[in-house]
């Protein structure tokens, strides 16, 4: 393990340029560029806001500011979309990167790591903006919104681990990334991000957090809607998630790495 992680380090340069060359990719062809990255969650939010606190007159159960329905749906949505974009696009990293897995000799655990990266990148981006929003409206929660980055980090890494699973898996039985694909629309509706927990059967509350997303949306939207900073026992039950995710990921990356590249 400490050997990997010295060679990823010697590679550090190769990553970053990587990084760079995909966010230029990727905007550099569209007339707005960068300005999609804020558009498109953007869009999202306002109709999600419209729809449920307009329409459907949602509420947040003991607090009656105007913003509170607002920061409760961009307290999830925005944690949704950074774990959904990192997912879909490490679970067919290694798929999409053959040619390069088979002509040059790296540590292909660079390219999850790449994934990682790149969407924490464009992550901030949006979140700073949210920042924004939360101090002109008198909501930021002051120094207990510092207790969001652990979260994200444990986030990212549950999510890194996960991911490395699904792209193994997908090298071997390409089903898998269509199989998350739809996972991901029933996963969304089943996590507590345009709805609150209040208005599901206290019985199915148990279920819900069977959910790892659950766990981790709860604790944003205790940070930057209540500012309550999160309890060490929250602290330790992501930690859990991360150390079985990344767990069973490295294991499968190391056992069939090799191999991999001969199926691919």
């Amino acid at each position: 393990m400490k050997n990997d992680l010295k060679t990823i380090w010697q590679y550090r340069g190769f990553m970053w340029a990587t990084i760079i060359r995909d966010f230029q990719v990727r905007y550099q062809s569209s007339l707005l560029g960068v300005a999609w990255l804020i558009i498109q969650p953007l869009a999202m939010i306002l109709v999600y806001t419209l729809i449920f606190s307009q329409v459907m007159k949602a509420k947040i159960p003991g607090n009656d500011s105007d913003f509170a329905y607002t920061i409760y749906l961009c307290s999830g949505l925005l944690a949704w979309g950074l774990f959904s974009e990192q997912l879909s696009r490490t679970k067919s990293v290694f798929i999409e990167n053959s040619n390069l897995m088979k002509k040059v000799t790296f540590p292909k655990f660079c390219l999850p790591l790449i994934v990682a990266f790149s969407s924490i990148f464009n992550f901030f981006i949006i979140y700073g903006l949210f920042v924004i929003f939360l101090f002109i409206t008198g909501q930021f929660p002051g120094l207990n919104f510092f207790g969001v980055f652990p979260v994200i980090f444990f986030q990212v890494v549950f999510t890194l681990g996960l991911g490395l699973s699904l792209a193994v898996l997908n090298v071997y039985f390409r089903d898998v990334g269509q199989l998350v694909d739809v996972a991901l629309q029933f996963l969304f509706w089943g996590t507590p991000i345009v709805y609150t927990l209040s208005i599901i059967p206290e019985w199915a509350h148990s279920y819900l957090y069977l959910n790892p997303l659950a766990h981790f949306i709860e604790i944003y939207q205790g940070i930057l809607l209540t500012h309550k900073f999160p309890r060490l026992e929250e602290f330790f039950t992501l930690f859990s998630f991360c150390l079985v995710s990344i767990a069973i990921g490295f294991y499968l990356f190391t056992k069939y790495a090799d191999e991999m590249v001969d199926e691919l």
